[in-house]
């Protein structure tokens, strides 16, 4: 894709991802327009005075807001739809709100982009969509269906798919932040002790995003293939001489995580470096599909049956890297593209 004739826009742009995202545009692809899309004022302030390159606007909007989109999305050619309300445990106190912006605001985004003739739209998922059991993850299934459909309401024009992937590292909400703070503490509290979860980087999220706007025809979920972790692994990194100790799973919480369930098999095609997950429903669009198809026989990709772990020492390379960083003045992650995980799962048992 010729990225330097395009207007791009990020809805939740000053998210952990939004902003990972402008940084990436501007430094490798140079749109001909960027256009950051958030409701918070002093955000989009703040991130002016990082990011205010001649090609960048800044549009105070909630994806709630239909009027509002309107007006945004006029002359826009790409999107990437990031905002959402994603605190599992305020998402299940607080539902009819998470339900007006993470599936309402789904719907704003496809009818909005429709309207005004955007060509691509990407919209970012969770591996929490897969299986869910709390209202973030139904809201995100819900939404990954109303994007993947949308393409039969635009057969020859809008494209719509979806990203799919698991916890970023270094992002706003991270569990990382908190366990630093129990170094203070000396204690560090583990919802389970069993407990495992994919990692993935903002940069490998954004670079993932970025190369399948020019791999989709509308329709598909993409899915990274990504290491796992084991959270008390990751305690150990963070906090290497501090008690861990038991606190129970929070409601909503699952010990393992799923980025294609055992039920997309059917549909699921494996490639070196990601699954996609291809629609029936979507007849208009023609896939090009070379990927290997898993079959029904699939046991699905959980974080607890991978074949690529991260080791303690991996973790606390990574950890080290952002505190360093962070000293220095500097906002970002220098981390490693590809790092060499510890391959198969060392001595885990379900």
């Amino acid at each position: 894709m010729n990225w330097k004739q395009k207007v791009v826009l990020v809805t939740g742009g000053t998210g952990s991802f939004g902003q990972e995202f402008v940084k990436t545009m501007l430094r490798e692809h140079k749109p001909k327009k960027l256009i950051v899309f958030s409701r918070d004022e002093m955000k989009q302030w703040e991130m002016k005075k990082l990011y205010d390159d001649p090609c960048m606007r800044y549009f105070i909007g909630d994806v709630r807001d239909v009027d509002r989109l309107h007006r945004a999305f006029q002359g826009v050619n790409i999107i990437v739809h990031a905002a959402a309300l994603k605190v599992v445990p305020t998402a299940e106190y607080n539902p009819f709100e998470v339900v007006k912006t993470n599936v309402i605001g789904a719907e704003n985004v496809i009818n909005l982009a429709i309207d005004n003739n955007v060509e691509k739209v990407i919209a970012l998922s969770t591996d929490k969509a897969a299986n869910p059991v709390n209202l973030y993850g139904a809201t995100k299934l819900c939404a990954e269906k109303m994007f993947v459909a949308a393409n039969n309401y635009s057969p020859e024009g809008t494209q719509f798919s979806v990203v799919r992937y698991g916890n970023v590292f270094g992002s706003r909400g991270s569990v990382v932040p908190f366990f630093k703070e129990c170094r203070k503490t000396g204690v560090v509290p583990i919802t389970d002790a069993r407990m495992t979860r994919f990692w993935i980087t903002l940069k490998q999220g954004v670079d993932f995003v970025v190369r399948n706007f020019d791999l989709m025809n509308g329709g598909e979920i993409f899915i990274p293939k990504l290491p796992s972790i084991k959270i008390t692994d990751l305690a150990k990194a963070v906090c290497p001489n501090v008690k861990q100790e038991i606190v129970g799973i929070r409601p909503g919480e699952k010990i393992h995580e799923t980025l294609v369930s055992s039920d997309d098999g059917f549909d699921t095609y494996e490639y070196s470096d990601k699954y996609v997950i291809y629609p029936k429903i979507v007849p208009a669009r023609e896939f090009k599909i070379t990927g290997a198809a898993v079959g029904s026989d699939f046991q699905g990709y959980r974080s607890d049956k991978n074949d690529e772990w991260f080791s303690v020492d991996q973790l606390r390379a990574f950890i080290e890297k952002e505190e360093i960083d962070v000293s220095n003045g500097r906002i970002e992650l220098s981390l490693p593209k590809s790092p060499k995980f510890k391959k198969k799962n060392p001595t885990y048992k379900s």
